[in-house]
């Protein structure tokens, strides 16, 4: 990474452009292994883009906008330029998107398969232990009913009357 130098009187910029660099590298990466060499080139560039622009906001805030009647020379040449090229980096990035919203690469795409897989599977095999396996099912029910001629019991009525006896 490329340091930024900051004059002594900015120094508690410092961790405020660390966390910015550790948020887009999470938010690329997780980490910056993850990152190809133009992420990370773009990311520190990112990075020193917003060191100036914060330079420039805290020189303005302690000078002033203007100079006379005229904007401050530094506002007039330079924020423009420094909040643009952080945009189109940002942009190159693809920070703008959200990771729902990020077209899968290949490998990417086949894991994200075979999770909705596996996870279907869990599923079905969860459904199926909720099923108690002292209950049989409807031909189950008939096999054995049909062997049960000239065993004594009570006798049903299928006219929803009551039993004669």
């Amino acid at each position: 990474m490329t340091r930024l130098t900051l004059p002594d009187n900015r120094a508690y910029l410092r961790p405020y452009l660390s966390g910015v660099r550790e948020g887009l590298i999470r938010d690329l990466g997780p980490t910056e292994e993850d990152l190809t060499t133009a992420q990370r080139l773009l990311v520190d560039r990112a990075v020193g883009m917003t060191g100036v622009i914060r330079l420039i906001e805290e020189y303005c805030r302690e000078q002033g906008i203007f100079e006379g009647k005229a904007l401050a020379p530094v506002l007039s040449a330079n924020y423009g330029v420094f909040t643009n090229n952080l945009r189109m980096i940002l942009l190159a990035l693809g920070v703008n998107t959200r990771a729902s919203e990020r077209i899968l690469g290949p490998l990417e795409l086949a894991e994200q398969i075979d999770k909705e897989e596996a996870e279907k599977e869990a599923r079905t095999a969860g459904e199926r232990a909720e099923v108690p396996q002292d209950r049989l099912s409807s031909e189950d029910s008939a096999k054995t009913t049909d062997n049960l001629e000239g065993v004594p019991g009570e006798e049903i009525d299928d006219k929803g009357g009551e039993d004669d006896g």
